[in-house]
């Protein structure tokens, strides 16, 4: 059986469920958090691809969700402690996938921006180059050949981290550090004239990572992961989640980023 195949029937299966009963638990207030990051979404306008599917879960689940803005890496915490329910657009790893349940919704790649004086014009350039600072997000993980090179420069005092976007553009503006790492989501920073002028993209070699709907495992039973599973399966299947990406992007990658 094909994967799109199997997909479809899992999705229709949620479906029936739904539709004899098996709708989240709404007997209790559930908790959930953004982190601000670019077009996922910004603290400073409450919009954003996070903040539109937020809405739209909240809508089809029937349920009240308190919603509030944390640091990502405060968001992991409490998804493992229990004391958070959902946070939005995670990823998964060996160590997350003990605390955490997830609902894929869209995969993407990421990619090295890299300031254009470092030099750099390919990913082991940036490696072995020892005068070259990375930055990063703190808590953030991303695919494998991504997560490699920073641990390894990790390793090599070679890493700075900060809370969100706007601070590592700060520092590669100021020279600071000299690479950082991008998501699609990402780019609409770098229409600003002088990033764009003053660096340029490396993409990583790796395959598309899902992203998703984190469920906290201590806060959520299995049975209910499933029902919030299935909105979100839901919400792919009818086309829901390709529009709320096409207010964000172009039709073409809108389709590549939740057709996966």
């Amino acid at each position: 059986m094909s994967t799109r195949l199997l997909f479809a029937l899992l999705v229709l299966l949620g479906q029936f469920g739904s539709a004899n009963g098996a709708t989240p638990d709404c007997s209790r207030t559930y908790t959930l958090a953004f982190h601000d990051h670019g077009l996922l979404y910004s603290a400073e306008t409450n919009a954003g691809i996070d903040k539109d599917v937020a809405d739209e879960l909240i809508r089809r689940s029937g349920c009240k969700v308190t919603v509030s803005l944390m640091p990502r890496a405060r968001i992991w915490q409490l998804i493992e402690s229990g004391a958070l329910d959902f946070s939005l657009s995670g990823i998964a790893n060996a160590e997350r996938d003990k605390f955490a349940g997830f609902a894929w919704y869209f995969s993407n790649k990421y990619y090295l921006l890299v300031r254009n004086d470092s030099g750099v014009r390919n990913l082991s350039g940036f490696e072995k180059n020892d005068a070259l600072q990375l930055g990063v997000i703190r808590s953030f993980r991303y695919s494998e050949s991504a997560n490699r090179l920073v641990d390894t420069l990790q390793n090599g005092n070679r890493v700075s981290q900060a809370g969100g976007l706007a601070p590592l553009y700060q520092t590669l503006m100021a020279g600071r550090i000299h690479g950082m790492i991008i998501e699609p989501f990402d780019f609409p920073a770098l229409e600003e004239k002088k990033i764009r002028e003053m660096s340029t993209i490396i993409e990583f070699n790796d395959p598309s990572v899902p992203h998703g709907l984190i469920m906290s495992k201590k806060a959520l039973s299995v049975a209910q992961q499933e029902q919030w599973r299935a909105i979100v399966n839901g919400m792919r299947a009818d086309g829901t989640m390709r529009r709320i990406f096409e207010k964000y992007f172009n039709p073409e990658l809108a389709t590549a980023l939740t057709n996966f």
